[in-house]
């Protein structure tokens, strides 16, 4: 997408508590005509607080931050304004950090150290539906999603299954039928029925595509 089919001014919010920082990054953004820094914010709790007062189209959300960090306010400003982007611009480019900003719903991922020219890329791009990224987090984000860390894996919940109902839920994710579990596990079809109600009971649930959402959310099947 080119850069004049966006619309112009592009309104952009800064979450920043450092001040040296901070006064880079709108100098950065005040070279380009097509930008307009709308407010500042010293952290998450104030980013948050007055994003719905302003026309935003994209934040520059900083990590490192006192109350609320950037992670935490990305997750929560994609809750409540799913619309906006986010564009993390940080100095921590450690796989955790990078991790946690893309699992909280960052739409892309920047080193300070970017020049003007580079910021703007990063912003048009962001907004045209692309992931930006400086070029070694790009690497380190390719290496994370072929082999994300289990210990930054998201939390899951355990709810007491069953091998055997395990396999059901496996089997009811195929697309079989009561009748076709039955005889694939060679149990009678009463039995299945009643690993399907202890299913939904564990799971708290009462029908077959809210039972397989949830296992697939929590990594069951």
């Amino acid at each position: 997408m080119f850069v004049e089919t966006l619309k112009m001014p592009i309104h952009i919010a800064i979450a920043e508590d450092n001040s040296f920082a901070l006064k880079a990054c709108v100098e950065k953004l005040s070279a380009q005509r097509e930008f307009k820094v709308v407010f500042t914010a010293f952290n998450g709790i104030e980013l948050l607080k007055n994003v719905g007062q302003h026309q935003v189209d994209l934040v520059l959300m900083d990590i490192q931050m006192p109350g609320m960090d950037g992670i935490e306010a990305t997750a929560e400003l994609k809750k409540l304004h799913p619309e906006i982007k986010v564009l993390m611009l940080t100095t921590f480019d450690d796989d955790e950090n990078i991790f946690k900003a893309i699992m909280a719903g960052a739409n892309g991922y920047l080193l300070k150290e970017a020049d003007a020219e580079n910021l703007r890329q990063a912003v048009i791009e962001t907004l045209s539906g692309g992931a930006a990224m400086s070029a070694g987090v790009a690497f380190k984000v390719l290496n994370l999603l072929r082999n994300p860390p289990q210990n930054m894996l998201p939390q899951v919940a355990d709810f007491g299954l069953t091998k055997r109902e395990i396999e059901l839920l496996n089997q009811l994710k195929n697309g079989l039928s009561y009748e076709q579990i039955a005889t694939n596990l060679f149990i009678s079809y009463g039995t299945v029925r009643k690993h399907i109600e202890n299913i939904y009971r564990k799971l708290q649930v009462n029908n077959k595509t809210t039972a397989l959402d949830v296992a697939v959310k929590n990594r069951i099947i």
